[in-house]
């Protein structure tokens, strides 16, 4: 709920820090702004003329819920959730400290419920600029608090005030993500790397990982973020039926690329089951 981290938003105009009121019907700033939660239980913190994106839509959240709850990508959410664990236990809380976690492009939460179930205590901000992912993702956890947000703006985070942050195939702002850790805090960062699904993308025309994504991320980190480990291979296989793989393509952005029609079509040349292989890098970096 949004009453778990409102001290770590900031009013996206101007970054004063913001409270509750009206029984949390909406949240105020110091400086006087006002931005109501929805019914829903997120709330939508955006400066001036608004969001410039609409993120995911209906459908491709719902394809995201179908896929994330099969279970094939459990190896990627052990391995997000066993690494902010380490950057917790590296950046040596104080029992009395309940850590603060943020995920920019939460999608759904799936990824973040997981995380704060095994971390005791913790609570987390979730980030998505999808305005129906924003409504699943504020339902996904007691100590979830659910943000519709644009991670290429200034965040709606304070200064100094998450211990460690993720993020899962979705975009980095290393600038923003140095800004809102706290001093030793690292940002979690899961990749596609080549070879991710490739067994799909010749029959389905879907789009591939391009070459070199880890090297940009870490040059385009300089300044900010500096690597806290060495990259991490996260390999393996996935038997996938046909609706498996509808939802996996559903929820990607080639979503936006194939007309459904289309997609159809190839979804139905394919035998009932494939193996697919997951394949990603994990990249932990500590705030320069």
């Amino acid at each position: 709920m949004l009453s778990h981290i409102v001290d770590i938003l900031a009013d996206p105009n101007d970054g004063t820090a913001l409270s509750g009121a009206d029984d949390f019907s909406r949240l105020v700033s110091e400086s006087g702004h006002s931005f109501d939660v929805a019914k829903q239980g997120y709330v939508t913190l955006a400066a001036g003329a608004g969001l410039k994106h609409k993120g995911d839509d209906m459908d491709m959240v719902n394809a995201r819920e179908t896929y994330l709850a099969m279970g094939h990508f459990a190896p990627f959410v052990e391995a997000v959730t066993g690494a902010v664990q380490d950057a917790l236990d590296s950046a040596s809380l104080a029992e009395s400290t309940p850590a603060s976690l943020l995920e920019v492009g939460a999608g759904t939460g799936y990824y973040l419920a997981h995380t704060l179930d095994l971390i005791a205590g913790a609570r987390g901000v979730g980030l998505d600029v999808s305005v129906p992912a924003a409504k699943h993702l504020a339902k996904a956890h007691p100590r979830v608090g659910a943000v519709v947000a644009d991670v290429w703006e200034q965040l709606p985070i304070r200064t100094g005030s998450v211990h460690a942050l993720s993020v899962v195939f979705a975009p980095r702002n290393p600038a923003e993500f140095a800004r809102v850790l706290v001093d030793g805090g690292e940002a979690v960062m899961l990749v596609a790397d080549q070879g991710h699904l490739d067994e799909l993308r010749e029959p389905l025309g879907i789009l591939g990982v391009e070459e070199g994504k880890v090297e940009r991320l870490i040059a385009q980190s300089e300044g900010h973020l500096v690597p806290a480990a060495e990259p991490e291979l996260i390999e393996f296989p996935m038997l996938l039926e046909r609706d498996a793989i509808a939802a996996q393509v559903g929820m990607s952005p080639s979503a936006r690329h194939l007309d459904k029609e289309t997609l159809q079509a190839r979804l139905a040349e394919l035998p009932e089951q494939m193996k697919v292989t997951a394949r990603a890098q994990l990249i932990r970096m500590r705030k320069a």
